[in-house]
């Protein structure tokens, strides 16, 4: 982000002496991106932070893909993967499963109940959906309360974890990227400022709550690294001599950040818009857009649901999170579902849903979509929650 932040306690010059009360140095640490020449931020630590006292391997959950072979579009459900009571003992991180992947960017799904061990991605950033439930992201950085409807951005090698508060489960939809993710460039003045016709603003974005220093020894903190693993990916777990939440004050340009879908404005118009404007965040060679409530097309003759497309550079991918989605109806899509529209296959509504939606002033529907450029591959999650029958939906009743 383009925001500068500060918190805590910092001295007045960067790269200066910054003691305790008792004199004691605290540790500069900068946090930079693309070689320390893109957003960066910098933090004061009571100790060493590149200290290390022990290491293991930490075998990361499946990470294997299948190529989407016959070509095909499909409907995943989701909330088939975790069943029962079993979401009280599962955490965000250790027991997230892959959905959907390729060499830019992963889709992972985690129904957690318990806290997770603190944990850092070194490559790349991670979206977090909060699909359902309430819990805190506990960061080097501060803490984030997070809920449903939110979006947790959270940058690469930030050592973090996800705790659930309540009885609810807390259901998150992972997208992690192999790449930073930001805000689309054209909502963007040139030196960072969100411009008049952005969805969204700089106000509708929450920081992290000031640091706060917990005292621990013999810290485990789990890595996801580059490897050569499935999707280039290994796992480690470094032990800590201190706690790594020990940072008294920070400031910068790079940081967590959470925005809720609720203050994200649609864009309408009197005939049906194309997906761009839906769109919320990208990473490299992926696009991250969101469909909300909204008012729909205005003209006379319009058709409200989708015209059939072929989006021919990529894999469209949608995440149905709630109302009722009229293009989908009579596909046995549902709220939990994500459907796979790769490219080289045109995809619409479905046929009864056209004459269904005319005359229709507002859609109650709410999605998150990510759009792909290169082919995605079923993680075991996906090839497990696949109904195998969604293909044939268009042609029903022929």
């Amino acid at each position: 982000m383009a925001h500068y932040q500060r918190a805590g306690d910092i001295p007045a010059k960067r790269h200066t002496q910054h003691r305790d009360g008792d004199g004691r140095l605290y540790y500069e640490e900068l946090m930079g991106e693309e070689g320390f020449s893109s957003d960066s931020s910098l933090l004061y630590h009571r100790h060493v932070p590149s200290a290390v006292i022990g290491a293991r391997l930490w075998q990361l959950p499946d990470q294997s893909t299948e190529p989407n072979q016959p070509l095909l579009p499909r409907h995943l459900k989701l909330h088939e993967l975790f069943e029962g009571e079993e979401w009280k003992s599962c955490d965000a991180i250790r027991d997230r499963r892959l959905v959907l992947a390729n060499a830019d960017v992963r889709i992972g799904y985690v129904v957690a109940g318990a806290a997770s061990p603190l944990y850092r991605n070194a490559t790349g950033d991670e979206c977090v959906y909060v699909e359902a439930g309430a819990g805190t992201v506990e960061t080097i950085f501060g803490d984030l309360t997070v809920g449903a409807g939110d979006y947790v951005i959270i940058p690469r090698a930030t050592t973090h974890r996800w705790v659930p508060s309540g009885t609810e489960p807390l259901r998150l939809y992972a997208i992690e990227a192999n790449s930073h993710i930001a805000p689309p460039k054209r909502y963007l003045s040139r030196y960072g400022q969100f411009l008049e016709h952005s969805p969204y603003c700089e106000r509708d974005l929450r920081t992290p709550d000031a640091p706060h220093v917990v005292e621990g020894e013999n810290v485990e903190v789990y890595i996801k690294h580059r490897g050569d693993g499935p999707g280039g990916l290994a796992g480690t777990v470094h032990v800590l001599p201190h706690h790594p939440f020990d940072v008294v004050g920070w400031d910068g340009c790079l940081y967590p950040y959470a925005f809720n879908v609720d203050d994200f404005e649609p864009i309408t118009g009197r005939v049906h818009q194309p997906p761009p404007v839906h769109q919320v965040f990208e990473g490299n060679n992926f696009v991250i857009c969101n469909f909300v409530p909204r008012k729909v097309d205005y003209h006379p003759l319009a058709v409200p649901v989708p015209y059939y497309h072929s989006n021919v550079d990529s894999d469209e991918v949608m995440f149905y999170v709630g109302g009722d989605y009229e293009a989908r109806k009579g596909s046995g899509i549902n709220i939990g579902s994500v459907s796979l529209h790769p490219g080289g296959h045109s995809h619409g509504p479905q046929p009864a849903a056209i004459e269904a939606s005319l005359g229709a002033e507002r859609f109650d529907e709410l999605a998150v979509m990510v759009d792909t450029f290169r082919p995605l591959g079923l993680g075991e999650a996906g090839r497990l929650c696949d109904d195998g029958v969604y293909a044939w939906t268009w042609a029903k009743n022929r």
